[in-house]
């Protein structure tokens, strides 16, 4: 047996990663795809193979160079894209006297390649292509002598009473006769040449195959499902002892704020979450596979409790998490892991919380044209006094109720893209002044109290730096959310975000006051404005 390889393609559809990358490298479970179907030909028999290749030719070539795979691979470098006809006749010295195997480079399959060679040198016919049931690609016609009767886009056979419609596998077996009918040189369509055989009566032997797994690459929802199809039941055995091989279901989940698409896979009584990230360099197919904490975060529970008895006594939990988080996950942190800078500092306050709330909130979602240069003084004098009175350790940075989820009477923190060094007080903020479940202000004095009490006694920090510090931070956070939900609700065209401002902008003029009621008048004067 001898193969051919169709890897010559754009990948259009998987743009703008194909510009550096060819579809046929992009990994399936850590293996480039082009290897699987290379690694599936030699186990079917397959004594030779030829790849073909025009878009990103260097990176193919160099790749097989690399690599040994137990068998003579040969390059066939198309300057100009010959089309699969083309392709097969610019191999006609490359043939020997048997039937040729011909795949395309972008499928993942389990199909038994074999067992089709055989099947074609047994029933005689020139071409066999490999069908199969695959709703909505059924695009061609089948007899029910298992014979070609028709593409659906060049012709409809006359009887389809006895025919049924099935879509292309990609794969297909044919004899050495079929060359004198490809043009000579240039593109060539090989559906084209099928068809004229049809025209003239010559069959074309359809394959059907069944419970059989199957998956194109064609765009970037199919080549998810490809990865996880090939890393799901991995991670399923990895993570739960007692997994038994089940099929896994994908459901998807809606998200916040973030744009990764979220799934939950379930697999008999076993459940994981899945973030797909999309196509990245620097994941095998973008996809993370996480812990499945249920669907009850905080917000949910603050909502769901009566009595504020047990929020608080939740809450204080909550916060001793958040002082283990400063005190036990700082130890060997490793700031290169951060995003954005390697701690909260003053750049990023400036940056990605005062300039933030003046673009994407007061300009981008009120349209007030506000200048950042009015308020410069301002906001660096507020992100000195944040640093000067934090008390540094590791921060969570977004350290909110949605992020805190709940199951089992026990909480866990989610969401850490944010963490680096940085004030404590800014996660006490950030969870204390939560518009999400926006507690009473009796309430958070007392959480508060209880946090300074905690520090006091862990940290071995004065309650008046602490709270100096909280006071700070609360300013910051607020504009952060702020800047957040502006942009969310402006930009990200995520309308469910609007209705937390209300009550992001009503605090505001109180935390710039318990900060600093004389050091930020401007920034108070376009708090009281914005009140709703």
């Amino acid at each position: 047996m001898k193969a051919l390889i169709l890897a010559a393609g754009f990948g259009t559809r998987l743009a703008p990663h194909t510009r550096t990358i060819p579809k046929a490298l992009f990994p399936v479970a850590g293996i480039p795809v082009l290897e699987r179907m290379i690694t599936n030909l030699k186990q079917a028999g397959c004594t030779g193979l030829a790849v073909n290749a025009h878009h990103l030719a260097h990176r193919i070539q160099s790749y097989l160079a690399e690599n040994d795979f137990g068998l003579p691979v040969t390059l066939s470098h198309e300057p100009e894209i010959l089309g699969t006809g083309g392709a097969i006749r610019h191999l006609a010295d490359y043939w020997d006297d048997g039937p040729l195997m011909v795949v395309n480079a972008d499928i993942v399959t389990d199909i038994n390649l074999a067992k089709v060679y055989r099947r074609h040198r047994m029933h005689g016919a020139q071409v066999t292509l490999v069908m199969h049931d695959r709703a909505p690609f059924n695009q061609v016609w089948v007899d029910d002598q298992d014979r070609i009767a028709g593409f659906e886009r060049f012709s409809n056979p006359a009887d389809h009473g006895r025919h049924r419609k099935m879509a292309f596998t990609g794969i297909h077996v044919m004899d050495a006769g079929i060359l004198r009918r490809i043009p000579g040189n240039g593109f060539s369509d090989i559906i084209f040449v099928y068809r004229q055989m049809l025209d003239e009566g010559v069959p074309i032997h359809a394959h059907v195959v069944q419970n059989h797994y199957w998956q194109d690459m064609g765009s970037p929802d199919r080549y998810r499902d490809a990865v996880v199809d090939a890393m799901a039941p991995g991670v399923f055995q990895s993570a739960f002892p007692d997994y038994q091989a089940a099929a896994i279901q994908c459901r998807r989940l809606t998200g916040d704020g973030s744009d990764r698409g979220w799934f939950r896979l379930t697999a008999g009584r076993h459940r994981l979450i899945l973030a797909d990230h999309g196509i990245t360099t620097t994941l095998p197919g973008g996809l993370v596979f996480l812990e499945d904490l249920g669907d009850c975060h905080l917000q949910q529970m603050v909502q769901q409790t009566s009595g504020t008895s047990r929020i608080e006594t939740l809450y204080r939990k909550v916060i001793d998490t958040l002082l283990d988080l400063t005190i036990k996950a700082a130890d060997g942190f490793d700031p290169d892991w951060t995003c954005q800078s390697r701690a909260y500092d003053i750049s990023l306050i400036l940056d990605k919380e005062c300039r933030y709330f003046v673009d994407a909130f007061l300009n981008g979602y009120l349209e007030l044209a506000v200048a950042y240069d009015d308020l410069e003084l301002e906001f660096e004098h507020l992100a000195r006094c944040t640093i000067d009175h934090g008390v540094t350790g590791l921060i969570h940075r977004d350290f909110q109720s949605r992020n805190i989820m709940v199951q089992d009477d026990r909480h866990y923190l989610i969401d850490f893209q944010g963490a680096r060094t940085g004030p404590i007080q800014y996660d006490l903020a950030a969870l204390l002044i939560d518009p999400y479940a926006n507690l009473n202000r009796n309430l958070r004095q007392r959480l508060l109290d209880y946090a300074v009490e905690q520090a006091a006694g862990r940290l071995k920090v004065t309650p008046a730096q602490f709270i100096r510090g909280y006071r700070f931070c609360a300013v910051t956070r607020n504009l952060q959310m702020l800047g957040a939900f502006g942009f969310l609700s402006r930009v990200k065209q995520k309308s469910a975000f609007e209705k937390w401002i209300p009550a992001a902008a009503t605090m505001l003029p109180g935390h710039i006051r318990a900060a600093d009621p004389q050091a930020f008048p401007k920034l108070t004067a376009i708090a009281k404005k914005i009140g709703f």
